[in-house]
């Protein structure tokens, strides 16, 4: 699933990703879904963000959307058709559509979202023939340690909810889509 572009080395993708991941733990410090994204244009970041989406109140906050805010800005243009993004979380439709309204040409993500990757596993919104942009995807840069974080944040999240029940004297259901 890993594969080389042209652009970078792979070597140069992980370190990347480690900047998104650091941006997922900054995330994860603030209760927030530990997903974090930055872009980088030439060999230079230029934005990086994680989730802000209870912190801003803001349905639309997520770590990819924050990071193109960021980035626009930045360059001066909402047109960002010389970056790469790094997530550590397949995007969403959402942000999935906001990157090709960005042009974004390269995106590089860690670890498939099973309930709402809209990149490779459910929609295919980078490669859709039926949108004007298409996106070359590279996915399995540090991999396990992305889905681990993942996993980890939503274990420990049922983890409490469950203590939180028993001291209340109910236990509540936990969706096994959490994960």
């Amino acid at each position: 699933m890993l594969s080389e572009s042209a652009a970078e080395p792979i070597d140069a993708h992980e370190h990347w990703m480690r900047e998104a991941l650091r941006a997922a733990r900054e995330a994860e410090s603030r209760q927030e879904v530990p997903i974090g994204a930055c872009i980088v244009i030439g060999n230079r970041i230029v934005a990086v963000a994680g989730n802000r989406t209870r912190t801003d109140c803001d349905p639309t906050a997520h770590a990819e959307i924050v990071a193109l805010r960021e980035a626009a800005q930045a360059a001066g243009n909402y047109r960002l058709g010389d970056a790469t993004m790094y997530a550590t979380i397949e995007p969403c439709a959402m942000c999935a559509g906001a990157l090709i309204q960005a042009r974004i040409p390269l995106l590089v993500y860690g670890a498939r979202d099973e309930k709402a990757g809209a990149v490779d596993t459910h929609f295919q919104i980078c490669n859709s023939d039926k949108l004007n942009h298409r996106i070359e995807v590279i996915s399995g840069v540090l991999e396990s340690e992305c889905r681990d974080l993942m996993q980890q944040f939503f274990k420990d999240r049922r983890q409490r909810s469950e203590v939180s029940d028993q001291e209340s004297g109910t236990l509540a259901e936990t969706p096994a889509s959490d994960v």
